[in-house]
């Protein structure tokens, strides 16, 4: 039985959407994409930016600059909550500011969101999907102890040490202040998501698994 299990390819239920907020170096991204293949639907990251850059006709290149980093208005930054609001995208002046990218963006979002089930890496997701009152998702938020992240890291951009741990300096600060600047909240608050996975003694098979047999416990796959 328990190799029948395995070799059966988990089917989807009901329409839904995972998103998936991940530590650099811990695996989320890996096996996020591990997970779409086994369940056959769409995994979407920085190809979101391909996307938006074609319905909104802005080059893509904008919104590459702009991608997972927060803007640059001060009050965002130092007052508590105060955050860009979602709404409708301005034209004119304005159009390519970080603030308004985040809104093309987010229209994306949260278009795939009702068009397919999928998954999100990243990017808000999870807020932006809240925020539109999408209800049918799994937020989940993948980390790791340092010493995994950087042998992970190691490991997935042929880099050495040195060069794997300042990735994962910089690209986490990057997303923490992104995350904070464009919802009022912390990346990694334990109420934004419905499970948080701390992948740093588990195997990438392992963290597959965990994510599969929650999202098929919520009901969304058998």
């Amino acid at each position: 039985p328990g190799g029948e299990e395995r070799g059966r390819r988990a089917m989807i239920k009901k329409h839904f959407v995972i998103t998936i907020g991940r530590q650099f170096g811990s695996g989320g991204r890996l096996v996020g994409k591990r997970l779409s293949e086994e369940l056959g639907i769409h995994f979407y990251d920085e190809n979101i930016l391909s996307l938006t850059s074609e319905k909104t006709a802005i080059g893509e290149q904008y919104f590459r600059l702009a991608d997972e980093k927060a803007g640059s208005n001060l009050l965002y930054r130092i007052v508590d909550k105060l955050k860009p609001q979602l709404g409708k995208p301005r034209v004119g002046e304005h159009i390519v500011t970080p603030e308004n990218l985040f809104r093309f963006q987010a229209e994306v979002i949260e278009e795939l969101a009702e068009a397919e089930s999928c998954i999100i890496a990243g990017r808000c997701a999870n807020y932006v999907l809240r925020e539109a009152g999408f209800r049918e998702r799994v937020d989940l938020f993948v980390y790791a102890d340092l010493e995994t992240r950087i042998q992970r890291a190691m490991d997935y951009t042929k880099t050495d040490r040195e060069e794997a741990l300042r990735r994962i300096r910089k690209i986490d600060r990057e997303r923490r202040e992104y995350h904070r600047y464009y919802t009022g909240e912390e990346w990694m608050k334990l109420d934004n998501y419905d499970l948080m996975i701390n992948a740093s003694r588990i195997s990438y098979d392992e963290l597959f698994s965990l994510m599969r047999d929650y999202i098929r416990m919520k009901g969304y796959i058998d």
